[in-house]
């Protein structure tokens, strides 16, 4: 084996592209994430740079352009969402998104700020370019550049 080998496991994910095709496949996510203590996750590589990263589907490796990555659908139970800092003392704030490509994707966010500035408009403001949305059957992650209108609706 080289010095240079990384080991890496795989996460199964589903990619929806900006041009509407969807790819399944597994991301390669390393032992260590360069975010926080623990393994990498999917959110980890998604927002640690831009540029493309590796995505194995039945043909092979893809190098994919994360900027063209409309949303990632990890599979359940994986809620990745909850090994964020500050997860369980989070405000939950349940979400309709409108996507670049149509779709309309309601959800719960949640937003981890300070109080006074935990509102819907302060989680917009994050740093973070992928995002978490979690569905009652399955966890998101959204490109924020994708994403064209969003409001706060109603449990």
């Amino acid at each position: 084996m080289s010095e240079y080998h990384v080991e890496k496991r795989r996460e199964a994910a589903e990619l929806t592209l900006s041009s509407g095709s969807t790819m399944a496949g597994s991301f390669f996510l390393s032992a260590a994430s360069p975010a926080h203590m623990g393994h990498e996750r999917v959110g980890d590589l998604l927002n640690f740079e831009d540029g493309f990263f590796p995505f194995e589907t039945e043909a092979g490796t893809e190098l994919i352009n994360r900027a063209h990555v409309l949303k990632v659908v990890l599979p359940p139970p994986l809620i990745e969402a909850q090994f964020d800092a500050g997860y369980d003392v989070s405000i939950r704030r349940r979400v309709s998104l409108l996507l670049t490509n149509g779709e309309r994707v309601i959800g719960v966010v949640a937003v981890n700020r300070p109080p006074g500035h935990d509102r819907l408009s302060d989680f917009t403001r994050s740093e973070e370019r992928f995002r978490y949305l979690e569905l009652p059957e399955q966890t998101l992650l959204i490109n924020s550049a994708h994403i064209v209108a969003m409001s706060e609706v109603p449990e």
